[in-house]
């Protein structure tokens, strides 16, 4: 499974991606709202750091719109992804952008019929939202079951990326459901590679290290007061 970091900030963009763990970004508007600083200064700079696909999201919501900016943001960099709704205006687009070799990545899927439009028009990529399914009550892993199923069924080559992960349980049980992607908030990773019972074996090896090296020590002492 690959891991995207959901995030524009650079700094800690930095930070995990020194672990070997980030094969790709993901952004949206709110995300680069936060950071104060022009939207296209902040995508040059993260896929200068990162290697792997950058999502970066349109605003229009008419096709003409959204292919124009398309065409702009996918000068910015050789592995920038152009990010767009799933409505029918966006599905024009994808469809349009992929003739011209723009790798799309297709955002808000909520059903198995819209994972399956998006695949069919071409995009790169197909984003169904774990989380803000749960909060109305949907299996949102489920739906990933699904999606590649139907993924497979037809030789479509979209990748699933499982977003909305808030949870270890999301990401867990997006591995299991065979997700390509996973695309994780940065506040979340140290959820990831951390556990309670890891910290508490650290802390005892050290505690058992300090008492063995005071008992040779202590030996040395005593070695060297017989002599």
């Amino acid at each position: 499974m690959k891991f995207f970091l959901d995030t524009a900030n650079v700094e800690e963009i930095k930070r995990i991606y020194t672990l070997g763990l980030v094969d790709g970004v993901t952004t949206n508007p709110t995300i680069i709202a936060k950071e104060g600083r022009p939207f296209e200064e902040v995508i040059k700079e993260i896929c200068s750091i990162v290697d792997g696909p950058v999502s970066a999201e349109v605003i229009g919501l008419k096709a003409k719109d959204m292919i124009n900016e398309a065409r702009s943001i996918a000068k910015w960099a050789d592995n920038v992804v152009v990010k767009l709704p799933m409505t029918e205006e966006g599905l024009k687009a994808v469809h349009i952008l992929a003739k011209e070799n723009i790798k799309t990545n297709v955002t808000l899927i909520f059903s198995v019929a819209q994972g399956l439009m998006a695949a069919k028009a071409g995009a790169t990529y197909i984003s169904p939202f774990l989380g803000r399914l749960d909060d109305i009550g949907v299996d949102g892993v489920d739906l990933i079951k699904r999606l590649k199923t139907v993924l497979e069924n037809y030789g479509l080559q979209s990748e699933i990326i499982a977003a909305s992960v808030r949870h270890i349980g999301h990401l867990e049980s997006a591995a299991e459901a065979g997700s390509h992607i996973a695309t994780v908030p940065g506040s979340l990773f140290p959820k990831l590679w951390g556990h309670p019972l890891t910290d508490k074996g650290i802390e005892s090896f050290l505690k058992d290290w300090d008492s063995y090296s005071q008992t040779l020590e202590n030996a040395g002492e005593q070695y060297a007061t017989v002599r």
